[in-house]
Order: structure tokens, then C-alpha cells, then sequence
């Protein structure tokens, strides 16, 4: 497991991430930020990509959403970054069209070290379970930033936001799965990622 901790003024965050347990049949992931929406969300992501996944969080949540999920993502970010690199060579590349009810969403990854994202959630509410919709871009931008791999996001059409947000985190993880899965040589013509 690789474990990455952050402590700043505001916020105290300690991540775990298994990205290959060795038993995936008995999977408990720990998840606490404080933030019940945030947890039920990284629980999606842990167990739709199969990972063991442990955070604690302790952010000013007085003031507002913002350091607590940006902190945990760039933990989380550092972590799998730290767990690609470990477990590669990998396949690389990784997608889904994820359908959640009346919500479509396209999600394609390249663990590649070149950090980029293009996230387009188009919610139409500014809150969902008590934390601003701006976040959830945020959250997957310095996600990919910290991870050092290429994320694209997009819905393509949904009327839930909370399907919204729940297909894209389930899209990110199919899309990690198999980006994540082993293979014998890189894959690149460069020689090097």
C-alpha cells in the first residue's frame, strides 16, 4: 500500500491506496473526510476500480469545501501516481462510456507523466450534498495533476446531478482499471514515459 500524508494550516490528510490488493474479495476501504457525498464518491471510485483504499481527513471545514477535497486530491493524486509508476510497465490508456440511469458519461485516461484535463460536468445546481458542483472539477483537475496522467471527462447528457457526479467517478474508475492493467513492455515508441 502506498501512503502519502499532507499537513498545511488547513487540512490533515492521510491516504492509503492498494491499486492491486492481494485479496480483492475481502476489500474494506476506510474513507472519512467529514463529507458523507465525498466518501459515498471515492467509495465508488475504490470499488469500481478494484483498489484498497484508506482516508482521513481533517480540513476547516468551517470555511468551506474547497482545501479538504483539493488536499485529499492531490494525496489521492500522489498516490496512484506513486502506485503507476511502481506497477508499470501497464497498459497505459484507459476508457468508459459509463451509463448511470439518464446519465452518460465518457471518461479516457493516459498514464503517460504528462499532466493534463479536460473535465466538462455541465451540473445544473451550484450545491449537491452540501458541496459546491465547482468542486467536482477541481477535484478530478488536480487529481490528474498529482497523478501526472491525461484525464479527459465529459457528460454527454444526464437530468440527476447527483448521477452526474456518480457517473463520472465510476467512469474514472473503469477507465484506471484498465489503464492500470499489466503488460510486458511500455507502452510507447519513445522507450521512456
Amino acid at each position: 500500500m502506498i501512503t502519502i500524508k499532507r499537513e498545511t494550516k488547513e487540512t490533515r490528510i492521510s491516504c492509503g491506496l492498494d491499486i492491486r490488493p492481494a485479496d480483492a474479495t475481502v476489500i474494506a476501504n476506510t474513507i472519512n473526510t467529514g463529507l458523507p457525498f465525498f466518501d459515498h464518491m471515492l467509495e465508488q471510485l475504490a470499488a469500481h476500480a478494484g483498489w484498497q483504499l484508506q482516508i482521513e481527513m481533517q480540513a476547516d471545514l468551517e470555511v468551506d469545501d474547497h482545501h479538504g477535497i483539493e488536499d485529499v486530491a492531490i494525496c489521492l493524486g500522489q498516490a496512484l501516481y506513486d502506485s503507476w509508476k511502481k506497477h508499470s510497465p501497464n497498459q497505459r490508456y484507459g476508457q468508459r462510456l459509463l451509463p448511470m440511469d439518464e446519465a452518460l458519461t465518457l471518461c479516457a485516461v493516459d498514464l503517460c507523466g504528462r499532466p493534463y484535463a479536460v473535465i466538462d460536468l455541465p451540473f445544473s445546481q451550484p450545491m449537491l450534498g452540501g458541496i459546491h458542483t465547482e468542486m467536482w472539477e477541481h477535484f478530478f483537475y488536480t487529481l490528474a495533476i498529482n497523478a501526472r496522467m491525461c484525464l479527459h471527462i465529459r457528460n454527454e447528457y444526464f437530468r440527476n446531478n447527483h448521477h452526474l457526479v456518480e457517473s463520472a467517478f465510476k467512469a474514472l474508475a473503469h477507465a484506471l482499471q484498465e489503464a492500470l492493467q499489466p503488460r510486458t513492455a511500455e507502452k510507447t515508441t519513445k522507450g521512456v514515459l
